[in-house]
């Protein structure tokens, strides 16, 4: 005899053997209780929440002829008919292949045919989203007002996309994803059943990975006792099977990352891809990884949330203490987006390297996350005492005093600075403060100097912020306009580029600290 897998050997064949439906399978047992049976119902849910399973003890209830409070006796010779499918009573289609107005017009042609036994005919129609709008106008009427011998039991997981007038003449329910614990139980039973040995440890990472799907969660089971036939199903089996990644290098992939080890992230990276794993799951399950911290961040006491052992559990609260609630929003962000695109991708693993560039390099990215992530690093910096200091000597005391130095002689200012710029430099805060943003961040970084034509002068450190002004004129004249309107003459902005603020002090002279100091000596001497 063939093998049957594990999720059609142990489907379920009463209502209490479904799991986890339990609003749905009260509502339905009442209603068959007291015989108050609708003629179309929509069944829609996630894959493998037991849609299809709730409408066959449906349909074989209605049609037993002994029924019982939990659903069909299944001795009877409707029930044996209907699970050997013999039966003419109860009718399954695949929309997704019998999809067309013809199809369903055959359907409508044959409900006017009253079943030659048993009470009811059902028509079981799965993935109904597939039908087209001709096949749904076909449908609607006899939908509407079939014979009173005749259910219709719809299925489908994209609900969104039926017709409102669909919707209106069904009755519907929706199967809820099914917790990790219920499916753990589930597999729990089925494995004593099948006198194999497994860790429960292995039975909750599979259910997890499962992702509210039972008929996922047994296949997955499935696959599992195949490859370690006649041995134990331990977690790190579970592991090396599934191709996932144990918890301990999300941990040390996301240290990496805060201590932006690009290096360091891909030899992680490159033990993961050699020890075969799969790289959408690794990229899913760090996801997961990063959304348990910001929990961990947001709220206490979520052991009952968070499925993990109690030293994992202590671990990532120490790491949740490492980055701020934003920054770990912008990786699930990125690592999101990633996992969208990287199912259909050729190349995964590079798709993966760049996105872990991406989080240990926020400069790369234009958005507000990425740079409230820059300025986070400049102020851990300079609270560490990292700032950009001039070397003592390096600047000489007097004109041509270190010429065998190599370094360029700062500039000379003019005898006079123009009163349009010293008004510019003078209400610069207040000019700042009325940009928008990006243009406002940049501009706080901004040095102001004058240029040899006695022309303001304004002094970017290279990247993102010079970008922004020399590659995209539309935001230099946008300053301008602003700065004019500050001014009331028409200013022009000379925009240059620096790598650090060493090579700024060389090159340049910070106008900014001279005018505020005039401006003080003159309310001195008032």
């Amino acid at each position: 005899m063939s093998y049957t897998a594990l999720y059609r050997k142990f489907r379920p064949d009463t209502f209490a053997d479904v799991k986890g439906q339990n609003h749905i399978v009260t509502t339905l047992k009442n209603q068959l209780k007291v015989n108050r049976i609708g003629h179309a119902y929509l069944f829609t849910g996630t894959r493998g929440t037991g849609k299809t399973t709730v409408a066959k003890i449906l349909a074989r209830t209605v049609n037993c002829e002994n029924p019982t409070g939990e659903g069909p006796c299944g001795e009877c010779r409707m029930c044996r008919a209907i699970a050997a499918g013999a039966s003419m009573n109860v009718i399954e289609i695949d929309a997704a292949s019998n999809n067309g107005v013809d199809n369903i017009r055959e359907i409508v042609e044959e409900v006017s045919y009253s079943p030659a036994e048993g009470k009811y005919k059902v028509y079981i129609i799965d993935e109904v989203h597939m039908l087209s709008t001709g096949a749904f106008n076909a449908l609607l009427k006899t939908l509407e007002e079939p014979p009173s011998y005749v259910i219709f039991i719809l299925a489908t997981t994209e609900v969104h996309r039926l017709p409102i007038t669909i919707l209106s003449r069904c009755q519907r329910y929706d199967f809820k994803r099914i917790t990790i614990e219920t499916i753990t139980d589930r597999m729990k039973h089925l494995i004593h059943e099948e006198n194999v040995q497994v860790e429960e440890k292995a039975l909750r990472y599979i259910a997890k990975v499962a992702d509210g799907s039972m008929r996922d969660a047994l296949s997955l089971l499935d696959q599992c006792i195949a490859f370690l036939l006649g041995e134990e199903l331990t977690y790190d089996k579970v592991l090396d099977v599934l191709g996932a990644v144990d918890t301990q290098v999300f941990s040390r992939l996301f240290r990496n990352i805060l201590e932006r080890d690009v290096m360091g992230c891909i030899r992680l990276l490159e033990e993961v891809v050699m020890q075969g794993r799969e790289l959408t799951q690794f990229v899913t399950d760090f996801t997961w990884y990063l959304r348990n911290l910001m929990l961990v961040q947001s709220s206490d006491n979520l052991e009952d949330v968070i499925d993990m052992s109690t030293e994992n559990l202590n671990r990532l609260k120490e790491e949740a203490g490492m980055a701020d609630t934003d920054r770990i929003i912008r990786f699930i962000r990125i690592f999101s987006e990633l996992s969208g695109q990287i199912r259909y991708s050729a190349q995964k693993r590079i798709l993966v390297e760049v996105a872990l560039i991406k989080l240990c390099k926020p400069e790369m990215e234009t958005d507000q996350e990425a740079m409230l992530d820059r300025i986070r690093q400049v102020e851990e910096k300079v609270e560490n005492g990292v700032v950009a200091v001039v070397p003592e000597g390096s600047v000489p005391s007097a004109p041509g005093g270190n010429a065998g130095s190599g370094k360029k002689a700062k500039p000379q200012l003019p005898q006079a600075i123009p009163e349009d710029v010293k008004q510019i430099v003078a209400r610069w805060p207040a000019i700042v403060g009325s940009a928008e943003n990006p243009m406002r961040i940049y501009l706080k970084a901004a040095k102001l100097s004058l240029g040899g034509d006695n022309r303001l002068l304004m002094v970017l450190e290279d990247g993102m912020a010079s970008d922004y002004f020399t590659q995209h004129p539309e935001n230099k004249t946008r300053l301008q306009e602003l700065l004019s309107d500050f001014s009331g003459k028409e200013i022009e902005v000379g925009i240059q580029t620096v790598r650090g603020q060493q090579e700024f002090e060389e090159n340049y002279v910070d106008i900014s600290a001279m005018i505020q100091m005039e401006i003080e000596e003159e309310e001195e001497e008032e």
